[in-house]
């Protein structure tokens, strides 16, 4: 075989595994945690021994499916922290961004965050600890990796844009898992709050020379 049909033959791969991942995320958006491989494979119009062929087992699927899903987040929060604004609104419209996307898609995030909930009859749940806990860690890496380059936290900055960066992501997750639901307040609300709780330090610190600033 030669490169060309390589080629070609891997594009096809990656198209299905697109549309196979698009199926997974209509069951999910309507089926949330309890969404079963049948169900999945039912949508995409396949027998499910073709969704093991792609993906293994459910843990694969949900390790792509929480990929495709991350990796959307992080571009929105990237762009919130972007923004031409001055640090408290960046501050507040990150703080947003994370929440307006598990309020648009509730039964997404339940799916990724409490995958155990309602594990269909013959599936195993998964454990939370080994699945969603390291969705937390990149998303705590990406914002620890964002201060470092952004802010002068003077010796040791390393290390204290690390812990701010997986405290800020770690307060986000729960505050927004409770808030999710119970509704106490609106998100405006929650947002003002916790960028109150965060705001001390970050409005100290100055943005590091030849940095793209904070």
């Amino acid at each position: 075989m030669d490169t060309t049909q390589r080629t070609e033959q891997q594009r096809s791969a990656d198209r299905r595994r697109r549309e196979l991942l698009e199926a997974a995320d209509r069951v999910v958006l309507r089926d949330g945690p309890q969404a079963s491989m049948n169900a999945i494979a039912a949508e995409a119009g396949i027998t499910k021994p073709i969704l093991y062929r792609h993906f293994g087992d459910k843990s694969g699927l949900y390790a792509a499916l929480a990929k495709r899903h991350t990796d959307a987040l992080l571009n929105s929060l990237r762009a919130a922290l972007d923004a031409p604004a001055d640090r408290r609104e960046r501050v507040e419209a990150t703080l947003d961004t994370y929440l307006a996307a598990i309020e648009a898609r509730p039964q997404v995030y339940r799916f990724l965050m409490h995958p155990a909930e309602g594990s269909p009859a013959g599936e195993q749940g998964f454990d939370v600890g080994k699945h969603a806990i390291p969705l937390l860690r990149r998303m705590g890496e990406e914002l620890a990796q964002v201060i470092e380059d952004r802010l002068d936290l003077g010796p040791g900055g390393q290390q204290l844009a690390r812990v701010w960066g997986h405290g800020i992501v770690g307060m986000m997750h729960a505050a927004g898992d409770w808030w999710l639901g119970e509704r106490p307040c609106s998100r405006a609300e929650l947002v003002r709050s916790l960028a109150d709780l965060l705001w001390g330090r970050l409005a100290a610190a100055g943005d590091k020379i030849g940095g793209p600033g904070f």
